[in-house]
């Protein structure tokens, strides 16, 4: 049965809307922000102390600051053989390589999800920032799909994943609106490779000579409601699945907006680039230039920047988002 989520605000398409308006609003230019580093970290502080409400906005930028890089050493670590046979440079573009059969695509794919959903970070920013906010009114909006929030042990109703869960699996069949929990196949197709468990229960790599590149055929995965093989549930087009749990999180995030409307709230956006920005970060732009006892925050290493036009009701802070999580506590 079609499920029908019409009478649910949605909060996705009212962010669209508001980063549309943001791109629109803006035309004074950007600034790197004003003021020290140490002035900023104290004013950060301080809104955090004294926001009403805080939406906290993060990117990959935060989940990269936690130690989930997906080049280097940790990519060599668990797809040595891949780098080798296929020539891939790092965990995202090897996810769209034309792997010559559907057995190497879905060993490729179990990995990817195992390392970057099942295993913790490697470092504790995620609880960190959620221990920044405890007590207060707060709300996390990401465009993330790694689970760390709620490993992190964030209340799951102040949390709205916007993009999708490497967690859950969808049917390619587009009349199936459903989600479905991978964790159970992603462990037997890392087996199936090779991968031992350790004494803490948790797949580590080995020689590579030793694994294989593949899983068997009767382990691709097949939705038991329909028949159809799976994907991921990622957005990436328009089949990309809006589940009940999707549509809850994304009317929680609208009323939590509409609840905070012209009170002091701080709009703390972390790690969030360009590859999205009408999700998170004009937004964010817009909603602080409409209100104003808002206050707008920048974490990001690099990309740093707010618009001129709310220069003096920003903080903006350039650097590793992690080392200035821990500086503010």
């Amino acid at each position: 049965m079609k499920q029908n989520y019409s009478e649910l605000p949605n909060g996705y398409l009212e962010t669209i809307r508001n980063g549309i308006d943001g791109i629109r609003t803006f035309r004074s230019g950007i600034s790197r922000g004003t003021g020290t580093r140490q002035e900023n970290l104290e004013r950060l502080k301080e809104e955090i102390r004294s926001a009403d409400a805080v939406v906290i906005g993060a990117g990959a930028g935060l989940s990269t600051a936690a130690g989930f890089i997906y080049t280097g050493k940790r990519f060599e670590k668990w797809f040595s053989d891949f780098i080798r046979t296929y020539g891939i440079r790092d965990m995202y573009s090897g996810g769209f390589y034309p792997y010559p059969s559907k057995e190497i695509f879905w060993a490729y794919w179990a990995r990817y999800i195992y390392v970057n959903r099942y295993l913790d970070p490697p470092k504790p920013t995620y609880e960190q920032l959620l221990s920044l906010v405890n007590g207060k009114d707060y709300f996390v909006i990401t465009t993330n799909v790694d689970h760390c929030f709620q490993k992190a042990g964030i209340d799951k109703d102040r949390l709205f994943y916007t993009q999708g869960d490497y967690g859950l699996f969808q049917s390619t069949k587009s009349g199936n609106r459903k989600t479905y929990e991978n964790e159970e196949w992603i462990m037997q197709a890392m087996e199936a490779q090779g991968f031992v468990k350790n004494a803490a229960g948790e797949f580590e790599p080995t020689q590579s000579s030793q694994l294989k590149m593949e899983i068997p055929t009767d382990l691709i995965p097949i939705c038991s409601d329909d028949g159809a093989e799976m994907t991921m549930n990622l957005r990436s087009d328009d089949k990309f699945v809006e589940d009940e749990g999707w549509h809850k999180a994304s009317a929680a995030y609208l009323d939590f907006l509409k609840k905070h409307e012209g009170r002091h709230v701080l709009f703390l956006e972390i790690g969030v680039g360009s590859n999205t920005p009408v999700i998170i970060k004009y937004p964010f732009w817009q909603m602080t230039n409409d209100n104003e006892n808002a206050v707008y925050a920048c974490l990001n290493y690099s990309e740093a920047c707010c618009p001129r036009q709310i220069e003096d009701r920003s903080i903006v802070i350039d650097g590793d988002s992690g080392e200035v999580i821990k500086q503010l506590l």
